[in-house]
């Protein structure tokens, strides 16, 4: 989850989801950190409150170990996700080679289905 469009569409498009299967949403959310503050969580939270006004979520915020994908399939697992819904952005083919893809990664390490959003 991130303050970015692509990441507001995936909150949008997971809170649908949610509501459409019957089934509690959770946004789970990797910071770039060995360790999470009570900045982190107030910013995420408020992140999903200024997206989805009045949705009722559970907000979960994890340090990545340096590796973002692994960090989100772990978390997947840990709350017991039935699906992921992941924002991207489109990437040449030689971006993609030369940085690698949390989403990619995300795609083929995930044990749920993964439904991939872009910003309208």
């Amino acid at each position: 989850m991130s303050n970015t469009l692509e990441g507001q569409e995936a909150l949008r498009r997971g809170a649908a989801e949610a509501e459409l299967r019957q089934a509690e949403l959770i946004v789970l959310s990797v910071v770039d950190r060995d360790s999470v503050s009570a900045e982190d969580r107030a910013a995420a939270q408020a992140e999903v409150e200024k997206t989805l006004p009045g949705t009722a979520t559970t907000v979960r915020v994890e340090p990545d170990g340096g590796d973002p994908a692994g960090a989100l399939v772990d978390l997947v697992a840990d709350v017991g996700a039935g699906m992921v819904v992941i924002g991207s952005k489109r990437r040449s083919a030689v971006g993609k080679f030369l940085m690698g893809s949390t989403v990619q990664r995300v795609l083929l390490d995930c044990p749920v289905p993964v439904l991939v959003v872009k910003a309208p």
